[in-house]
């Protein structure tokens, strides 16, 4: 149970990195079962480029898509590009580093996608069978064939069981023709990826690295804030439900006492333990005990986020609180000092 519990921590710590896995693994999975049935080319001259084409560039784009749906930060980036301005400005450079981040590892399924079919050849074969020039396999002796007659016969060579012209063109010298052809496409497609990867991570570091690390950080706080706004509502919702609750039953109870005279019994621990609970459910309040007022911090919540500057509770002597917004103050420090030698002074006494 405990291992269990810790592959779910650890699940839920990096669930993007987790999630884009899951995307290049389902990429894999269907790309060798795209591979494994078999291939249905129509084989007709106005359709084959169509359905070739159709095959190799939507499935990468519906992954794609499917990579920012299984992405949280895509409703994170949303709700930050929205909200109004408030006291707390927007940067574009984070939302940008964001964006760029969902989109790197979203693009890790359509990769995968493009380079498996490009290497198999199926679809590349169907898209280009009729419009590339194969007079290099073709039998002399029907050089002189027609060119719209030609185009079709080429139509069908990715279909073995309808192509009947043997002696016309080899079919299996120009199908391996056109997958070396595709292959190609797809080593030079991973060579491209790999130049753009490495380029990215090796131009990186020439530029300032502050301003990145202050996009990185802001990125990675925005998350964090939402998904720790997300538990302390949990928990208020949680503790708010739990002394609503609580209440009613009180309540009830003491109309029931009233109205029958029911003899009181204490349980095994009712008044011990039950204030103690209390007192913890009505710390997690926070002082929100109000259907208006928490419909007010949700409001306020949205259209006008805190500013991010923190402030520090200093109280004096008196009791009163003051807010720090940097360090302790020289009049607090002075203030603190004069504080300790009056308690010297009557412990002398």
């Amino acid at each position: 149970m405990d291992k269990f519990r810790i592959m779910m921590q650890f699940l839920q710590a990096n669930q993007e990195s987790f999630m884009n896995g899951i995307c290049g693994i389902m990429a894999l999975a269907s790309a060798q079962m795209y591979s494994s049935f078999e291939f249905t080319c129509p084989c007709l001259p106005d359709y084959n480029y169509a359905y070739g084409v159709g095959i190799l560039v939507v499935p990468p784009i519906w992954f794609f898509l499917l990579g920012f749906v299984l992405n949280n930060n895509i409703s994170v980036l949303t709700e930050e590009w929205k909200r109004p301005v408030g006291k707390r400005r927007k940067d574009p450079g984070v939302l940008r580093y964001m964006f760029s981040s969902m989109t790197q590892r979203a693009l890790i399924a359509p990769a995968v996608w493009i380079a498996v079919t490009l290497m198999h050849g199926r679809s590349f074969i169907c898209a280009y069978s009729h419009s590339m020039d194969l007079s290099d396999f073709i039998n002399s002796s029907y050089e002189t064939l027609p060119r719209k007659a030609l185009i079709k016969l080429q139509a069908t060579l990715p279909c073995s069981d309808v192509f009947e012209a043997h002696d016309v063109i080899s079919s299996e010298a120009a199908k391996r023709y056109i997958r070396c052809l595709s292959q190609a496409c797809g080593w030079f497609f991973l060579m491209l990826i790999t130049l753009v990867a490495f380029l990215a991570r090796a131009i990186r570091p020439c530029f300032s690295q502050a301003a990145f690390l202050k996009t990185k950080y802001w990125s990675h706080y925005i998350d964090m804030e939402r998904k720790l706004f997300d538990e302390t509502c949990k928990e208020h919702a949680k503790s708010f439900a739990k002394v609503c609750i609580q209440q009613y039953f009180e309540s009830i109870s003491g109309e029931i006492v009233q109205h029958f005279h029911l003899p009181g019994k204490k349980g095994k621990g009712d008044k011990d333990e039950d204030p103690e609970k209390q007192k913890s459910d009505e710390e997690k309040l926070l002082g929100v005990r109000r259907e208006e007022d928490m419909n007010k911090v949700l409001w306020n919540w949205h259209i006008c986020k805190p500013p991010l500057n923190l402030k520090r509770q200093i109280k004096d002597m008196n009791g009163h609180a003051h807010s720090d917004t940097n360090s302790f103050s020289e009049e607090y420090l002075t203030h603190t000092s004069m504080k300790k030698t009056t308690v010297a002074y009557y412990s002398k006494v």
